[in-house]
């Protein structure tokens, strides 16, 4: 598993590669997410801070193996499209993002506004 940090910050965990991982958190879809999406109000990713791709702590993999399970057992998670009921895919070709910073809910913003 490998952990995106931004200026010290470990922001998100996905359970892919390396390969997969710098992909993925250098995709210019995530940049902009990660443009627009807040915590208390401020974007997590200015726009120019170095995007730091690196192994993940113990800590992250506990608390990103805990988001996929409470995910399961409320019925929210949805596994990638491409792969639903296709049993001859390899695991390997999914790869799960937890975030680990609180992500500003919208409706809130929106009911502030």
């Amino acid at each position: 598993m490998f952990t995106l940090e931004i200026d010290g910050t470990a922001i998100a965990v996905i359970n892919g590669d390396e390969a997969t991982a710098r992909d993925l958190f250098t995709c210019d879809g995530f940049k902009e997410d990660i443009r627009t999406l807040t915590v208390d109000g401020s974007p997590i990713w200015n726009g120019t801070s170095e995007l730091k791709v690196r192994p993940a702590s113990q800590d992250e993999i506990d608390e990103f193996d805990e988001a996929i399970a409470a995910d399961q057992s409320d019925g929210d998670f949805e596994p990638d499209p491409q792969h639903a009921g296709d049993a001859s895919d390899d695991e390997e070709d999914e790869a799960d993002i937890v975030f680990l910073v609180d992500i500003d809910d919208e409706d809130e913003e929106q009911d502030e506004a």
